[in-house]
């Protein structure tokens, strides 16, 4: 089966890198991995690979077998990649999932950088430090448990998880109990309770909806942040701007900071993520 890559046909000596998924054409990573490499001086080319459901394997080994030296994954295939890397980083065994891979010869190296994306939109570009803070996350799927660890590498007091469905918040716990203080739950767990940071690791905001969050969950001085972003502020943000939140902030921060991370697994050069983020704002 021929797998379209969106790249000429020939090879060359440029690298060449992608992102790939189903759907992928909305993406934004071409445009800043573009940007990176402008401001890097690096030498490299950036695409998209759209797959076929059930095709992952087949269209990641043609992208290596013209030249490709990494890609980003995106959904529905992080989990496709967890199982076709080689070797694993640490972050990304604790996530379950992979959405950055590096090609060397054989070797294929599965990394997760969601949660250092996170951290370091929130540390770093927000400066907004996470230490001792009590944390509130909403949602317990991949895109949670992809940041969990990182999260608690910042040292909090206490993170919770809220999710509709609590077994899945339970399990989580249950992951990373033993690395740091989480604890799982339903929202009607934490409905009596203000944290300092709220994170919307949820879907919700994609459709619209907002997670049945109490609206006494932000404490004096809270950052409330929505891994989802878009021209205006999301359901989840405007309801934290009425109900006391002192800081908002959406996911669009997070995305250029987990591509800056990809950036520097793939060549050993962290670009400055302020001018890409500014870039795509006026956009």
């Amino acid at each position: 089966m021929r797998i379209r890559s969106g790249f000429r046909g020939c090879i060359d000596m440029t690298d060449r890198y992608a992102v790939i998924g189903n759907p992928v054409a909305h993406s934004k990573s071409p445009r800043i991995h573009a940007a990176f490499a402008k401001q890097t001086g690096q030498d490299l080319e950036y695409g998209l690979l759209p797959t076929p459901l059930g095709e992952f394997a087949a269209s990641a080994n043609a992208f290596r077998a013209t030249g490709g030296r990494g890609v980003n994954v995106t959904v529905p295939f992080k989990l496709d990649a967890f199982a076709y890397a080689t070797s694993l980083t640490e972050r990304a065994r604790a996530a379950g999932a992979v959405n950055t891979l590096k090609f060397a010869g054989d070797t294929v190296l599965g990394d997760n950088t969601d949660g250092a994306g996170l951290v370091y939109d929130i540390v770093e570009r927000l400066e907004f430090s996470l230490a001792g803070k009590r944390v509130l996350l909403m949602g317990a799927g991949g895109a949670a448990r992809g940041v969990l660890r990182p999260l608690l590498d910042q040292r909090p007091t206490s993170i919770a998880v809220a999710n509709r469905t609590v077994e899945r918040a339970l399990a989580l716990e249950q992951q990373f109990g033993a690395q740091g203080p989480v604890r799982g739950g339903g929202y009607a767990d934490v409905k009596n309770e203000s944290f300092d940071v709220v994170i919307n690791a949820t879907s919700a905001s994609l459709s619209g909806e907002l997670p049945p969050l109490s609206p006494g969950a932000f404490a004096p001085g809270a950052l409330a942040y929505d891994m989802m972003y878009g021209d205006k502020p999301t359901p989840f943000l405007a309801y934290a701007q009425q109900h006391g939140a002192a800081r908002t902030a959406d996911g669009l921060g997070m995305l250029v900071a987990q591509a800056a991370e990809s950036f520097f697994v793939w060549r050993g050069v962290r670009p400055d993520i302020a001018p890409v983020i500014a870039q795509l704002r006026a956009s």
